[in-house]
């Protein structure tokens, strides 16, 4: 029996790279996101029907049950849901910050990822044992830095929110794991700097950094794990990253 993973923003980066990664392997992909014309490329690059693309907005609540309710036949069951669209707004520092960039985020990177969860979690259970939930964290979550303000906050909200659905799931033998990448090339930073791409190639500028293909091999090895195994958390970060230490403000 083919399996099934749904994709939350499956437009770019790790998504992107994610649902490549699985449909070529001979998973049916939900491939889920904003952005119709990438979503048709996307299912374009495959045999009919191994993608089923999906014009998708987080922020929008019935939107999501819509995707959802809309699903085929061949999606009665979801072996994995890839919790992974969301992103960041702006880099000031409080209060130098602009409170729609805030509404949006908790919007997307927690609402979202709650509605998405409550709405595919009957096609995970109907998988059975061995269904997976990969959310994606970040190492902001635990390590603070300027401009993270409510970015980390809402990515210590995924890490919490992960571990108490383990519990909630338990009897279920659904998986859930926090994925927490560092520093990764992918288009995060030119939204956040609200499209500005050469601010995003600045960033990358000289590191090695976590590339999508990599985030979409941890993905494969999380889903593919034998039924009885759950990675709580998996912290990644590109070697030439590191937590660095405290920041001292002295008096001068």
């Amino acid at each position: 029996m083919t399996r099934s993973i749904f994709i939350t923003g499956a437009t770019s980066g790790f998504g992107a790279a994610t649902a490549r990664l699985f449909a070529g392997r001979g998973w049916n992909v939900v491939a889920t996101g904003r952005r119709r014309d990438r979503l048709l490329a996307l299912a374009g690059a495959f045999e009919p029907g191994r993608v089923h693309a999906i014009e998708m907005d987080l922020a929008d609540r019935d939107s999501i049950a819509r995707a959802v309710a809309g699903l085929p036949i061949a999606f009665d069951s979801i072996d994995c849901l890839f919790n992974n669209g969301g992103l960041a707004l702006g880099k000031g520092a409080v209060p130098d910050i602009r409170e729609d960039d805030w509404r949006q985020m908790v919007e997307t990177n927690i609402m979202g990822l709650l509605h998405t969860t409550l709405d595919v979690l009957p096609r995970l259970k109907a998988a059975g044992p061995g269904a997976s939930i990969v959310n994606t964290g970040s190492v902001a979550a635990r390590f603070p830095y300027a401009g993270g303000n409510a970015y980390g906050a809402t990515k210590a909200f995924v890490h919490q929110f992960s571990y108490n659905l383990r519990i909630d799931l338990a009897q279920t033998g659904i998986r859930v794991t926090d994925l927490m990448p560092g520093m990764a090339k992918t288009e995060f930073t030119a939204v956040r700097n609200y499209g500005d791409m050469e601010a995003n190639e600045r960033f990358y500028d000289g590191v090695d950094p976590i590339r999508p293909e990599d985030v979409a091999d941890i993905v494969w090895f999380l889903a593919n794990l034998p039924a009885h195994l759950n990675v709580n958390c998996l912290e990644l970060m590109p070697v030439q990253q590191n937590p660095g230490g405290f920041a001292v403000n002295r008096r001068g």
